[in-house]
């Protein structure tokens, strides 16, 4: 990895002071092997841990603290910064849980390990050359186990791509800077297709059994009301020509969605159904 890095450009400095003392990591390969057991958590179970009161509570709080950044975000991404804030609150609870393994440990240990070899030792190069590029110190380079960083829970690869100085220093800081933060959160979701002005979408009350209708077929909310289809709490649906499909959450007791363009761009960010309508009912409630 010294000579891979090296001839990716990466300064001979850098490799010395990201790899000393490096030993792999027992825990990252404990994490990584971890597959839980039987069918995991029902949608219900789910959405009440994620979508908790304490949840909502400190995004309210976080996004009043951060409206005028989160203003200004908007002006420049075109993106919702009710949808900015819940990512970075189903990521790092609000930029307080980065997460405690060093990046370059944790890539370093699942580069050598020989599961996912190819992908981890293309991020461990990525992670130097944002080192290298003098954004963060090697110290300061935290985040999960799998080697996602700062606030967003960026792979390096993404943060080369993806992050952006939104305070104007002159580093992409996801780890300490908010407006550096939430902005990459919000130049990732308009890199992937945005719609400025669309709902993500929302739970709804079919009016019989859903195997009827075809999931992959797109319709107007108009055109879902006009069968019978009804907001969670019984009223209409609003009159709208933005088209959504049908979507159910993994293990669920029957709950129904209509979701838009949107919600496919949020699952983008993390693909699990589940995960994308917490982050749209999170967004919905802290804002």
């Amino acid at each position: 990895m010294r000579a891979d890095g090296r001839r990716a450009g990466v300064s001979a400095g850098t490799i010395q002071r990201a790899f000393a003392g490096l030993k792999p990591n027992p825990r990252v390969l404990e994490l990584d092997r971890f597959q839980p057991e039987g069918p995991g958590m029902t949608w219900e179970e789910y959405r009440e841990k994620i979508v908790s009161a304490t949840r909502v509570e400190n995004g309210r709080r976080a996004f009043a603290e951060s409206r005028r950044l989160l203003d200004a975000i908007e002006t420049r991404f075109r993106v919702s910064p009710r949808v900015v804030a819940a990512i970075w609150g189903m990521e790092t609870n609000y930029g307080t849980n980065t997460g405690g393994f060093g990046v370059i440990e944790a890539l370093a240990t699942l580069a050598y390990d020989g599961r996912r070899s190819a992908y981890f030792r293309s991020e461990l190069l990525a992670a130097l050359r944002v080192l290298d590029s003098g954004h963060i110190s090697p110290g300061r380079m935290r985040g999960s186990w799998a080697g996602a960083m700062g606030q967003p829970q960026f792979m390096p690869s993404n943060f080369e791509r993806l992050a952006v100085d939104f305070d104007g220093d002159g580093r992409r800081d996801i780890w300490d800077s908010r407006a550096d933060a939430l902005g990459s959160i919000a130049h990732y979701l308009s890199r992937h297709g945005w719609r400025e002005g669309e709902p993500w979408g929302l739970e709804v009350l079919p009016p019989g059994p859903v195997e009827r209708y075809d999931a992959d077929n797109k319709r107007p909310l108009r055109e879902w009301a006009r069968l019978g289809f009804r907001r969670a709490d019984g009223g209409p649906l609003p009159v709208s020509e933005v088209e959504m499909g049908l979507v159910q959450p993994n293990r669920s007791a029957g709950k129904v969605f209509l979701g838009g363009h949107n919600l496919r761009v949020i699952r983008r960010y993390n693909p699990p159904v589940n995960y994308g309508l917490a982050v749209g009912l999170l967004s919905d409630r802290v804002a």
